[in-house]
């Protein structure tokens, strides 16, 4: 029977490299790739899972499996600060001592995250009343769309912040810290020079693009960060995926390019809907289809219809900063027309 890479177990990917997908609560993603990194007597986690108890169970019978015990783990590296990456990783803290680490473009994002007198999608409700979306702004401002139920709970700052650029020690071994901020401000991924391997986290994803600016502290202009973030690893030598969801392996490059195509269309397809009249950004939304499926934006569910409704903007954004389209605001809205 063919393998599918959410089949539990520990998979190996290359010598000290393995590969444990934990599962995932109500997602279609179904789970979240946690590479271990080992030399001699060293073992990092790059990514920590959904902290729910299959998840656990998985992360420890992962660990074991290594020929290792929880206090074995020097540190949780995690990619960026949504639940499928980070919560586990500070669950695990709480049980083991094991230090959790996390790009440093994430403090805003955290604080928000850790801070329960602040409404963590207060920053995306705002944002949708900017795209004239009033309605679905009150659905999730009463708490319809939280994905982060319980989040005060499981939500705490990490020990230490990732800058760009810093290397990692792992036995011998050496991992440098890439910031790509588009998914996340902070988003970061991890490079090993010698074995050409990338821990792409949800920046690089080998069947589907990521959310963009999905944040307690949403971006200025989030699409035009990832669009830097991929043309900075297409700069950098090719190297192998290996991705948080998905099957490892393929050329970054490869998968790089196709994702720079396809929001090379994203971007024709909104400026043709602000051509044919759509003003707004909740409209321009209503004008395009969304997924693999092709959904009409009423088809989504509510979490999905902001998200929706964020990445137009965020690709309004863009052709406005072309000159492809300009914008005006009028009564706390932007409006949208052909430059």
């Amino acid at each position: 029977m063919t393998q599918h890479w959410t089949d539990p177990g520990v998979h190996e990917i290359a010598p000290g490299v393995h590969r444990i997908p934990v599962p995932m609560p109500q997602d279609g993603l179904r789970a979240v790739n946690v590479y271990a990194i080992s030399d001699g007597d060293e073992l990092v986690m790059i990514d920590g899972g959904w902290d729910v108890p299959a998840a656990r169970a998985a992360m420890l019978e992962g660990i074991e499996t290594l020929g290792a015990t929880p206090a074995d783990v020097s540190a949780y590296l995690v990619t960026h600060h949504h639940s499928d990456h980070f919560t586990l990783a500070t669950a695990m803290r709480r049980e083991f001592g094991i230090p959790v680490a996390l790009g440093e473009g994430e403090r805003d994002g955290s604080t928000i995250a850790t801070t329960p007198v602040i409404d963590g999608l207060f920053s995306q409700i705002k944002h949708l009343l900017l795209m004239g979306a009033p309605e679905l702004a009150t659905e999730i401002s009463a708490g319809g769309a939280d994905p982060y139920e319980d989040r005060f709970r499981v939500w705490e700052p990490p020990d230490s912040w990732l800058a760009d650029g810093q290397v990692i020690e792992v036995g011998r071994r050496r991992i440098t810290v890439i910031a790509t901020p588009g998914h996340t401000s902070g988003h970061v991924v991890f490079h090993e020079p010698a074995t050409g391997l990338l821990f792409t986290g949800d920046h690089v994803l080998p069947t589907i693009t990521p959310s963009l600016a999905f944040d307690g502290v949403r971006a200025e202009h989030p699409l035009r960060d990832f669009l830097g973030s991929l043309a900075l690893l297409r700069e950098l030598p090719d190297t192998v995926m290996m991705p948080a969801h998905g099957e490892p392996g393929g050329s970054v490059h490869t998968r790089v390019d196709e994702l720079l195509e396809h929001h090379r269309e994203r971007l024709d397809r909104t400026a043709e809907a602000v051509a044919d009249g759509a003003d707004t950004g909740a409209a321009v939304a209503g004008r395009l289809t969304w997924t693999r499926r092709h959904h009409r934006l009423d088809e989504l569910d509510l979490l999905n219809r902001m998200l929706a409704i964020s990445e137009t903007g965020a690709h309004l954004d863009v052709l406005v900063q072309q000159g492809r389209i300009s914008q005006d605001q009028h009564r706390g809205v932007l409006h949208f027309s052909p430059a």
